[in-house]
C-alpha cells in the first residue's frame, strides 16, 4: 500500500517512469511518506544513510558508477542544507543527482515552527532545475504537480531539486496502487537526423496531425476554431508545436482536447501550454516544419487538407468582410498595402488580435509575457539598427504607457507608428461579464481623452490625424509612402463601442459560412 498523499504518489510514479532505480534515504518524519513509497516500489532499491552530508556523497558515488540518475531523500529543515556540498560537487561533475526534500506547508515557514526554513530554492546555483510541488486539490493543480516533476526529471547531466510540502496527518498508507502518470520525454539534438525523421514519421502516421506555430503569428486559427466549435472531426490527435506563445485563448483551449503534443524548441524546456505534452524535441523548429511541409507536398494528409480548406474559407471571409470605420478597418487597410520588405511590430491586446486576422507576413510582438509596457520601445530599438521601414501598430494604452520611447535623439524617419486611439483599453469590452462592473470603464479599461499630438510635438515626430475612413486611408498611404527625416505617427481616433460591434459582427458573418 502507498501513501495517501497525492503529490508523493505522483512523484513516485514518475520516478519509476523516468528510470530512477536507486535511492539513498535519510531518517525523518516529514519525509516518511516518500521513503515509504520508495520502499514499496519493487523496482527501486533503497539505501539508508543517517548523516545527510554523507548521504549526498553516497548518491554521488552511485551515480558515478551507474551512469544513471540516483535519488537522495531527506526530511525538512537543515537536513536539506547538509546536501549542499555533494550537490555542488555533482553540479561540476555533471552528475544527475535527484534531490528530494520533504517540507512543511508554506504557511508555516518563518513562523517559529519546528524544522521550517525556506526550502524551494535552498540549493540555488548548484541545481539545474528546482521545483516545489503543490498538494493537489483539483485537476489543474494535479496537472501542475505532474508537469513540475517531469520538468525536473527530464534534465540530464546535472543535479535537480524536488521539494515536497506534506501536510499532516503524515502516516496514512491506504492507496493500493500508484497512479499512471503522463511522462514527458526529451528527444535530444545530439542526433538531429534521427530526431528529424522520427518526428516527421510520427506526424505522417497520425490520423489527425496538426502543425502549429506560436509567435510571431497564428494566422486565422482563432476564427477557424470559433467556426468548428466542438466538432470532434477537427480535433487533432497529434500536435507538433513550434515557436513561441499562442495569442488566442480559444485556440489553446481547443488544442487541450488533443491526445498529445510534441513541442520543438532549442533549449529542451518543458512548455506544456496545452496540458498534453508528451515529448520535447530539442532542435530547430523551422527545419522540422520545413521537412513536414515537404512531406505533405509529396503525400497530402486528409486531415491536413481538411484544415487547409477550413482556413481558406476563413481567409476568404476576412477578404470579403468590409468593416465599418473602426480599428478593424484600420488594420485591414494597412495590411492590404504594407510592403513585404518592411518590418511590422504589433502591440499586445487588440492590435495583435487584429493582426491575426489580416497579416500575411512575419509579425513581431512581445508575446513572451504579453505585457503592454514596452511595445513601442521594442519597435523603436529595432528601427535604430536597420535602414528599412519599421512600423509599430499600437493601441492607446500601450502607446501612452511607453511614450518615453520617443524621447530619443537617435530615432530617424524609418520609424512609423500607427496609433489606434479609442480612448480606453478596448480589449476590456470583449471580456464577457466585465460589463456588469461599474468599475470597468474608468478603472479597469482606463478611459481617457488623451491625444498623442503634444507628445509628437515635443519629440519632433511628424504627426498625422484621422477621424473617419477617408482620412484614415489617406494617412496610412502617407505613412507607407512619404519620405521623412523624422519618425511619423498617424493617430486614428475610433469609437470603442463601434470597434466592439464591428469585431463581433465579423465573427457573426464568419459563423454563417
Amino acid at each position: 500500500m502507498y501513501s495517501n498523499k497525492e503529490n508523493v504518489n505522483i512523484l513516485t510514479s514518475l520516478l519509476m517512469a523516468h528510470g530512477i532505480r536507486h535511492a539513498v534515504v535519510c531518517p525523518g518524519s516529514r519525509n516518511a511518506p516518500i521513503v515509504h513509497n520508495l520502499n514499496e516500489c519493487p523496482d527501486i532499491q533503497c539505501y539508508p544513510v543517517t548523516d545527510e552530508r554523507s548521504a549526498g556523497f553516497y548518491a554521488l558515488g552511485m551515480a558515478q558508477c551507474l551512469a544513471q540518475p540516483v535519488a537522495v531523500c531527506v526530511t525538512s529543515g537543515t537536513a536539506l542544507l547538509n546536501l549542499a556540498p555533494a550537490v555542488a560537487e555533482a553540479y561540476y561533475q555533471h552528475q544527475p543527482l535527484v534531490v528530494i526534500s520533504a517540507d512543511r506547508p508554506a504557511q508555516w515557514i518563518d513562523q517559529l515552527d519546528g524544522q521550517t526554513l525556506p526550502q524551494p530554492d535552498a540549493l540555488r546555483r548548484f541545481v539545474k532545475k528546482a521545483v516545489s510541488l503543490p498538494e493537489p486539490h483539483d485537476e489543474e493543480e494535479r496537472w501542475y504537480c505532474n508537469r513540475l516533476v517531469n520538468e525536473a526529471l527530464i534534465v540530464r547531466h546535472a543535479p535537480v531539486h524536488i521539494n515536497v510540502p506534506i501536510s499532516e496527518p503524515l502516516f496514512e498508507f491506504t492507496v493500493s496502487s500508484l497512479p499512471v502518470e503522463r511522462k514527458i520525454e526529451l528527444l535530444s539534438a545530439d542526433t538531429p537526423s534521427h530526431t528529424l525523421s522520427h518526428v516527421c514519421r510520427m506526424f505522417m502516421q497520425s490520423k489527425r496531425p496538426m502543425l502549429i506555430t506560436g509567435q510571431p503569428l497564428n494566422l486565422n486559427y482563432d476564427e477557424a476554431v470559433a467556426l468548428v466549435s466542438d466538432d470532434e472531426r477537427y480535433v487533432p490527435d497529434f500536435v507538433l508545436y513550434i515557436g513561441g506563445s499562442i495569442v488566442s485563448k480559444r485556440v489553446k483551449r481547443f488544442l487541450r482536447k488533443a491526445k498529445e503534443t510534441w513541442a520543438v524548441n532549442w533549449t529542451g524546456e518543458v512548455n506544456d501550454t496545452f496540458q498534453n505534452l508528451t515529448h520535447v524535441v530539442q532542435g530547430d523548429g523551422e527545419v522540422i516544419a520545413d521537412q513536414v511541409r515537404f512531406m505533405l507536398e509529396q503525400q497530402p494528409h486528409p486531415f491536413v487538407l481538411q484544415w487547409q480548406e477550413l482556413l481558406n474559407s476563413v481567409r476568404q471571409c476576412g477578404r470579403e468582410y468590409v468593416p465599418a470605420y473602426s480599428q478593424m478597418a484600420v488594420v485591414k487597410y494597412f495590411e492590404s498595402l504594407v510592403n513585404g520588405d518592411s518590418h511590422v511590430h504589433y502591440a499586445n491586446s487588440s492590435a495583435i488580435r487584429l493582426a491575426n486576422i489580416y497579416a500575411c507576413h512575419y509579425v513581431y510582438c512581445n508575446r513572451g509575457v504579453n505585457g503592454i509596457d514596452g511595445s513601442l520601445s521594442t519597435a523603436a530599438g529595432f528601427s535604430l539598427v536597420t535602414d528599412d521601414l519599421v512600423f509599430c501598430v499600437i493601441g492607446d494604452l500601450s502607446f501612452f504607457y511607453d511614450q518615453n520611447a520617443l524621447w530619443n535623439q537617435n530615432l530617424r524617419g524609418n520609424f512609423r507608428i500607427l496609433l489606434m486611439n479609442n480612448g480606453r483599453g478596448g480589449i476590456f469590452n470583449m471580456l464577457s461579464g466585465l460589463e456588469q462592473s461599474p468599475a470597468r470603464d474608468k478603472f479597469v479599461a482606463a478611459e481617457h481623452h488623451t491625444s498623442a499630438k503634444g507628445i509628437c510635438e515635443q519629440n519632433d515626430i511628424v504627426y498625422l490625424r484621422a477621424d473617419n475612413m477617408a482620412e484614415m486611408q489617406k494617412g496610412v498611404d502617407r505613412l507607407l509612402q512619404e519620405q521623412s527625416d523624422r519618425p511619423m505617427l498617424l493617430e486614428v481616433f475610433t469609437d470603442a463601442a463601434e470597434d466592439e460591434r464591428v469585431f463581433k459582427e465579423y465573427y457573426t458573418q464568419l459563423k454563417k459560412r
